[in-house]
This record gives structure tokens, C-alpha cells and sequence, in this order.
């Protein structure tokens, strides 16, 4: 059953198969259209997953993953 600490994992993913950057809103319909079976069975998971995507960006740049985007919203996520 996913968690929200492994939703890095798709997070990373979907950029990988992005290109290396995505907005937000792609990174979510990836994650949907590939993982829409378990986020129906992780419970109260399937009500937040959309929030703990973000927060997983947040951890991913707080740990170099991601580049940082300084506060700003209108930047794409990108691997480091």
C-alpha cells in the first residue's frame, strides 16, 4: 500500500518520464493514470494525494532531489 513517503517515488517517476520537469498538474495526471488502482485502495490516502504529491516535491528539493524554485509558483518541478 503506497504511503505519503512513497509518493517520492512517483513523484520521480513522472518527472523521469517527463522529460526531467513537469508542471504540478502533469506530475498529478501521471501519477493518476498510472497509479489510480492503489491510490483507490490506500483509504483516507485517496482524499489527500493530490496535497502529499506536493508535499513530497517539497521533501524531494529540501533533499536536492528536485531543483529549488525559491517560493514561486509558476516554475515546472525539475530533477536536480
Amino acid at each position: 500500500m503506497i504511503t505519503r513517503e512513497g509518493m517520492k517515488h512517483w513523484v520521480l517517476e513522472a518527472l523521469k518520464n517527463l522529460g526531467g520537469k513537469g508542471r504540478p498538474k502533469d506530475v498529478a495526471k501521471y501519477i493518476w493514470g498510472h497509479y489510480e488502482s492503489e491510490l483507490k485502495q490506500s483509504g483516507s490516502l485517496l482524499y489527500t494525494w493530490q496535497y502529499d504529491v506536493r508535499w513530497a516535491a517539497q521533501s524531494l528539493r529540501d533533499s536536492g532531489e528536485l531543483k529549488p524554485v525559491h517560493g514561486r509558483h509558476d516554475l515546472p518541478w525539475e530533477l536536480a
